[in-house]
């Protein structure tokens, strides 16, 4: 096609409005060329301005869907926006952390995670997602204690009968879990370990329907944390044992530790931390620390927390930094425990 001079004088002027744009838009980003858009200041001005997406990788009901459903509704009034709680299990809560490693890094998608985050990589050959890498972090929330509890007529009454009853009866004890890499699979993993006694595991999709099964005594006993324990042991719709933390549970005043019960090899705490993929403006990520932050300075969060057996973190530590620190400890520590049980997902 034939070229004119109105046609060269209109493309002259289009590129050197390209020009000028692109220059604009570095100045705007302090000059830089690459990572600008994650820390600049304007990044996160309009959010959020529209729904939050909060993915808990485990059943609904089960205990880190309770911890979320707790402080989604003061972040959303922190944010100014609706926080939609959506439960995506499967795989020990690999399926939904993939699934927020994999989505749009723009605030919109926040990942609410255990201790399984620390897990996976030991667990899982081919993971799919590398949680120090594809994640940045937001803070964490909370440490959950576990508990040691049984159908309320299972023979054993204290934490030492059980130890001899299932060393006595290994191949017939049942006990349940909320899937490989979960927090109550862990703690069941250290219990076997710390007893010297391998059991017969069996696995849900969640806490939720494992402790169903063991209130209607289809399973033996299981590890659970206290935010899905607390209401069933109060009204004695189970039997427990212990609370696997260092210190007594202010909500559960008579339930004795694991060390005090005569197993100390056996303490563990469930902690919870908030996720978005990597590459989510830092802008965003300081609002949604902030928004926790508040999250977990309200009356009402803590008095709900206290009454299921837990508390907030510290302020100090719903930062990115302290979730980070946490993480990568965790990583190690849990590596060489799943290593030492011979323990893989298939």
């Amino acid at each position: 096609m034939r070229t004119t001079g109105r046609h060269r004088a209109a493309a002259r002027m289009i590129a050197a409005l390209g020009v000028l744009s692109l220059v604009a838009a570095c100045s705007g980003n302090g000059g830089a060329a690459g990572g600008g858009a994650t820390s600049g200041g304007d990044a996160g001005a309009g959010y959020p301005d529209q729904n939050i997406t909060f993915v808990v990788p485990f059943s609904a009901g089960g205990p880190t869907d309770v911890v979320t459903r707790m402080i989604a509704e003061p972040m959303a009034a922190k944010l100014g926006a609706k926080i939609v709680v959506q439960n995506a299990e499967g795989a020990g809560g690999t399926v939904g952390a993939g699934e927020v490693a994999r989505a749009e890094p723009d605030g919109y998608t926040v990942l609410m995670h255990h201790i399984g985050m620390s897990t996976a990589p030991a667990l899982y050959q081919n993971l799919g997602y590398k949680p120090l890498e594809d994640f940045e972090m937001v803070g964490l929330v909370t440490e959950v204690p576990m508990t040691v509890v049984a159908r309320k007529d299972f023979a054993p009454t204290t934490l030492q009968e059980l130890v001899t009853y299932v060393k006595a009866n290994a191949d017939k004890v049942t006990l349940a879990n909320a899937g490989i890499g979960a927090a109550s699979h862990l703690c069941g993993l250290l219990f076997q370990s710390a007893t010297g006694v391998k059991l017969q595991e069996v696995p849900y999709e969640g806490t939720g329907p494992a402790l169903t099964d063991l209130v209607g005594g289809q399973v033996d006993f299981m590890c659970d944390q206290t935010t899905n324990t607390s209401g069933q042991i109060s009204s004695g719709k189970v039997k427990a044992y212990a609370v696997t933390t260092p210190e007594r549970v202010k909500s559960l005043p008579d339930l004795p530790t694991t060390a005090e019960a005569g197993l100390p090899q056996l303490e563990v705490s469930v902690w919870h931390g908030l996720y978005v993929p990597t590459g989510t403006p830092q802008a965003v990520v300081q609002k949604l620390s902030e928004a926790l932050k508040t999250a977990l300075a309200d009356p009402k969060v803590i008095d709900q927390m206290a009454k299921l057996g837990t508390a907030p973190v510290p302020a100090e530590d719903t930062t990115p930094q302290a979730l980070r620190t946490k993480l990568e400890e965790q990583l190690g520590t849990w590596a060489k425990v799943i290593a030492d049980a011979g323990v893989k997902a298939s």
